[in-house]
């Protein structure tokens, strides 16, 4: 049997991810998939995921272990280290060894000392100029990661963003289309009212359009709404 290397492993990696991103996907599921493969590709011991908010207020959403989620809880309640600094630049922060902390980051250093970590890697999860969050890479030795694995991790990263974006634009576009369904929808209860009113008033179809607009704009009502009251023989104007 021909040992599997680490290429094989990443290829596979990219393979799985690529598979969570067909219709119906989990995000949550996506984001864990990548912290558990980061964990086994490169010489870390653990990772972690923050993504930013609608307000832009990072949260932890996958953590492969308990104490890397403290650490980054650490740094959000302290708003300082290298996770923050990473989604403010949208660069990547590497802190080979968390003794070199800068005093602004004490909280941050502390915590990472008491849970094990000696060093830290930040890579930003966005597109183009949009960071959405970022990869935390946790090592229990100091050292920096080498070029090729912060190259993977960032393409590996730029997979999980490309999909929540994805997600969030068929999310947004389902909001859309529900919208237009519910304008069109809305027009054939306006058209119906129409009918109605001209019936009834004996007026024509667009002084009718006329009328139904002018009670909406004067109740501060929506079209829609007046439109189906004369309809259901709820309201007379």
């Amino acid at each position: 049997m021909i040992d599997e290397t680490r290429e094989d492993r990443l290829i596979d990696t990219f393979a799985t991810l690529a598979d969570t991103l067909v219709a119906g996907y989990d995000v949550v599921d996506l984001l864990q998939t990548l912290v558990e493969s980061c964990a086994s590709l490169f010489d870390i011991a653990a990772a972690g995921i923050l993504l930013a908010d609608e307000d832009g207020e990072l949260e932890v959403v996958a953590s492969t272990s308990e104490a890397s989620r403290l650490v980054e809880v650490m740094q959000l309640s302290a708003q300082a280290g290298p996770c923050v600094e990473c989604f403010s630049t949208g660069s990547v922060v590497s802190l080979p060894d968390v003794e070199d902390s800068p005093p602004a980051w004490q909280r941050f250093r502390d915590s990472a000392r008491e849970q094990g970590f000696a060093a830290v890697h930040a890579i930003p999860l966005r597109l183009r100029e949009t960071t959405i969050g970022t990869l935390n890479l946790l090592s229990n030795i100091p050292g920096a990661l080498r070029t090729q694995d912060v190259r993977a991790a960032q393409a590996l990263a730029d997979v999980a963003t490309i999909g929540i974006l994805q997600e969030r634009t068929v999310r947004e576009s389902n909001s859309v289309r529900e919208q237009l369904t519910l304008a069109l929808n809305s027009r054939v209860v306006i058209e119906q009212a129409k009918g109605v009113l001209a019936h009834t008033r004996g007026v024509s179809m667009e002084e009718a359009f006329a009328l139904i607009r002018n009670h909406a704009r004067s109740n501060r009502v929506m079209l829609s709404e007046v439109a189906q009251g004369l309809v259901d023989q709820t309201l007379v104007i």
